[in-house]
């Protein structure tokens, strides 16, 4: 909850076995209320701009986090964080990249772009479903978000 208000997370990802991991953990652990998958970097950016698919508001509504992965069809990862950290109206949502790159490059790159956070998934399911559920409590529970506008 942002404030009590429910949270809408974006999730990026294009690897059908982790989304389903990331939304049956956060769903688990009751630290997300709605949580909108989109599985290329084109379609986040249409989600974000309400642009094709997504043009309506009500049915794509603007998210309090985006789970962003790097390494995504059509549209990297990191051009996505980059238009969004350039879009007035965007901005000012966090981003969490959740990623299997450990690569340092990709983190500076990630950072420069004004990324708010960088996890780097485990390989292991159980080490993978502990870190979701520190990064739920972290961002949904104690984490303070803006006033929607």
């Amino acid at each position: 909850m942002v404030n009590g208000s429910p949270v809408t997370i974006l999730l990026v990802e294009d690897d059908p076995a982790h989304a389903e991991i990331v939304m049956r953990n956060l769903a688990a652990f009751r630290v997300a209320n709605r949580i909108n998958h989109v599985e290329d970097g084109q379609a986040a950016l249409d989600y974000l701009m309400h642009q094709g698919a997504y043009a309506d508001p009500e049915s794509s509504p603007r998210p309090g986090l985006i789970l962003l992965d790097l390494r995504l069809p059509k549209v990297d990862g990191l051009e996505v964080l980059a238009r969004i950290k350039a879009a007035e109206d965007l901005k000012t949502i966090p981003v969490v990249v959740l990623t299997t790159s450990s690569a340092e490059s990709d983190l500076v790159k990630a950072y420069e772009h004004g990324v708010g956070s960088y996890l780097v998934k485990p390989v292991d399911f159980d080490k993978f479903t502990k870190q979701l559920e520190a990064f739920g409590y972290y961002w949904l529970a104690w984490n303070k978000f803006p006033d929607e506008k």
